[in-house]
């Protein structure tokens, strides 16, 4: 497996929850990482809380600008190349099926999928060069039903469905890619889309706990150990590793 120490990572979405812990776990192994996203503030705490082998770049991966900015920022941070692309911004998006309108789609689409296919192209050349890993975030919406999610399910399988033709493509570029599963975690994710408020977060969470076959939800640490391994493994591409306590099983108490 490849070494972590002197990777050089761009984690999207980095200034909290899930990004916040990839970040962090690299760092503390050697890497020199850069986290992007929209809220400065957030950024700025978790590049502090990480210390010196951590950069922070504000902006939003719908910009071209703004892409070509955090990739120009960690590859002059990584040392003047880059390892890992982690492409893990994205919003939880409802609407019932009634309901739906064309901008919320839209949205959805260009924030969780779009974004995330563009900083990727931008970043081939670069990944090409260290022989590196591009991890998309994907859900167990895809294998689970939610109802009333199928805006964030169809992104989430449209991430999972590119996985493995970016795969099949870049691999006589020496470039791997993967996609991440989890199951439910505690992060901010839900919050900020408005879906709930902070006094119902711990009954939403222990709700679902039981569904998911080791009986509870995951921590950021252990979807950003997957994510490490997806990183450092060297023949393995065109996977979606479900990181989901077994929630994806079904189990059933009938």
């Amino acid at each position: 497996m490849r070494a972590i120490n002197d990777m050089s990572v761009l984690v999207t979405g980095g200034g909290s929850g899930i990004g916040e812990g990839i970040a962090q776990r690299f760092a503390a192994k050697g890497a020199r990482v850069t986290i992007s996203g929209r809220r400065e503030h957030k950024l700025i705490d978790a590049a502090s809380n990480i210390g010196a082998q951590c950069l922070a770049v504000a902006g939003d991966v719908n910009n071209a600008h703004d892409r070509a900015r955090m990739l120009d920022a960690a590859v002059l941070h990584g040392g003047g190349k880059l390892d890992v692309l982690v492409n893990n911004a994205g919003n939880m998006y409802r609407q019932a099926v009634d309901a739906y309108t064309e901008e919320h789609l839209q949205e959805a689409f260009n924030t969780n999928v779009i974004s995330a296919m563009m900083l990727t192209s931008a970043a081939v050349s670069l990944l090409e060069e260290t022989r590196g890993a591009i991890i998309f975030m994907g859900a167990t919406h895809t294998r689970r039903a939610f109802p009333g999610a199928t805006p964030y399910a169809a992104t989430k399988a449209a991430l999972e469905g590119l996985t493995k033709v970016m795969a099949a493509e870049l691999g006589v570029r020496q470039i791997r890619v993967g996609c991440i599963l989890p199951g439910a975690v505690i992060t901010e994710l839900n919050l900020r889309a408005g879906l709930f408020d902070e006094s119902d977060v711990a009954q939403r969470y222990e709700a679902v706990a039981p569904l998911h076959a080791l009986g509870r939800v995951g921590t950021v640490e252990e979807i950003a150990e997957s994510v490490e391994h997806l990183a450092r493994a060297e023949w393995i591409t065109g996977v979606a590793l479900e990181v989901d306590g077994g929630i994806s099983l079904g189990v059933s108490q009938f």
